[in-house]
């Protein structure tokens, strides 16, 4: 990523962001003071997108991209009164033809600082 820019929303499968979110959960690397992410720049784009879902409200979640940069990964939620507990709600990929299946997203884009 070029530091002047964002990149256009991305969007993340549920299958590829369950792998960042597990690939958090596992990481076991102590950070020292210059590596430690301190904040995540965020697109508005990304946002709007997760916005834009018919929710109450959005999580964070945390993962590590293919990059090993940590990244906040954007799932909309709602609250389920019978399961008593909120649940996610996902978005659909842009631009999928009507002959296929709709893919499930999440929405990433963060960029941790540092480097950023």
């Amino acid at each position: 990523m070029n530091e002047e820019t964002f990149p256009e929303p991305i969007q993340v499968s549920v299958n590829t962001a369950n792998e960042w979110e597990k690939r958090y959960q596992d990481d076991t690397e102590i950070e020292d003071s210059k590596k430690k992410v301190k904040a995540f720049l965020v697109p508005r784009e990304s946002l709007k997108k997760v916005l834009e879902l018919d929710t109450e409200a959005v999580w964070a979640y945390l993962g590590i991209n293919e990059q090993k940069e940590k990244t906040l990964l954007f799932c909309g939620a709602k609250y389920d009164k019978e399961a008593d507990k909120w649940v996610n709600v996902y978005g659909t990929k842009d631009g999928v033809s009507g002959d296929e299946a709709p893919e499930e997203v999440v929405y990433d884009g963060a960029r941790p600082s540092p480097p950023y």
